[in-house]
């Protein structure tokens, strides 16, 4: 209540400062009109007459004078928005650095308030294009780099039916890693076009996410690692096949970032109305910085990108969480490596 009554005086403030200024304007005027009547009762020369030069003459350095006022007096009000206009010049030419800061009333604070934090925004997003080709030119650069490499290599006589052999199985690793970005683009551009989930079915999300443990079985166990999941039985309203892409994509990145002999855990329980899925693993952990934009598209803590990956995979669970409705977020509390949470009401 409180904070509506102070909105509603601010507005009644800044009406009154406008109207006071015009209002100003006004007064002036019109003792100027005065002003210019007593003297020229006091010079003798008739102005009743509406026909009179001396009267037409005398409203026509009125309109100019009062012209004039207009303009010296309005300069001051109308500076915040010279400089809003000033601003947004800049920021339409590139210049995402422009900052204002207005004096005044708390509109005027509000205002500057709010563009800089524009400002930011559209910084931060100019940022992120700029990093998004650059991993994107990456990503698809090296695979196909290499496979041009390896294949001009092949056309060689002296090579060993191991070594071909060898280059052959790096060419198919490499076209199966273009393969899945361009798969994962695709994904992700659906997944963002939808608005609406379709095809929601109830079925048991604990025996969904063994059977991804169980696809991804050869990544976490060639790491000699191990995979904690002992739960009850869930049941979840969901669309069964995006849900597959997010566990797919969450224990993928758990497995990949934790150590060799390293422990990935996952856990789900029922906490008032939400369903909570938790999955830890025992990496290096995600700096604050990093966390910032791990859902970020192509967005990859590893500048070296010497792990694989394209930083598609976060982006695409995020989305198709928010169109369950649900949650998902980095447990900055954790210890030791990451820990994803994600919230998703009961049905």
């Amino acid at each position: 209540m409180k904070t509506r009554l102070t909105k509603y005086l601010n507005k009644i403030r800044l009406s009154l400062l406008f109207a006071a200024t015009f209002f100003l304007i006004m007064l002036l005027a019109m003792l100027l009109v005065l002003l210019g009547m007593i003297l020229l009762n006091r010079l003798g020369v008739p102005h009743g007459k509406p026909d009179g030069l001396p009267l037409l003459l005398f409203a026509l350095v009125s309109l100019l004078v009062g012209t004039l006022l207009a303009a010296v007096f309005s300069h001051r009000p109308l500076a915040p928005i010279r400089k809003i206009i000033e601003a947004s010049d800049q920021i339409a030419r590139g210049n995402y650095n422009t900052r204002i800061h207005l004096v005044g009333p708390d509109e005027f604070k509000h205002l500057s308030s709010s563009f800089n934090h524009m400002a930011e925004e559209l910084e931060s997003v100019e940022m992120l294009r700029s990093d998004f080709v650059n991993n994107f030119s990456h990503e698809f650069k090296t695979p196909i780099v290499s496979i041009r490499g390896f294949a001009k290599m092949l056309k060689r006589d002296d090579l060993t039916q191991d070594e071909k052999n060898e280059y052959l199985d790096i060419i198919i690793t490499e076209s199966e890693r273009l393969t899945e970005l361009a798969t994962n683009v695709l994904n992700l551009s659906k997944i963002e076009k939808q608005s609406i989930l379709t095809d929601k079915t109830y079925y048991n999300v604990s025996e969904q996410i063994r059977r991804v443990i169980a696809l991804l079985d050869k990544k976490w166990s060639d790491k000699h690692m191990e995979i904690i999941f002992d739960c009850e039985e869930i049941m979840l309203n969901a669309n069964e096949e995006l849900m597959n892409q997010v566990w797919i994509n969450l224990l993928d990145n758990a497995v990949k970032f934790s150590p060799d002999y390293g422990m990935v855990e996952i856990k789900i329980f029922h906490d008032d109305t939400d369903i909570v899925f938790t999955i830890a693993d025992q990496g290096g952990g995600i700096p604050p910085e990093t966390a910032r934009h791990i859902f970020d598209k192509f967005f990859q803590g590893d500048v070296s990108h010497s792990a694989a990956g394209n930083g598609i995979g976060l982006t695409i669970a995020r989305h198709i969480i928010e169109l369950h409705h649900g949650s998902i977020s980095l447990d900055t509390n954790n210890q030791i490596g990451a820990k994803f949470i994600i919230r998703i009401m009961e049905v």
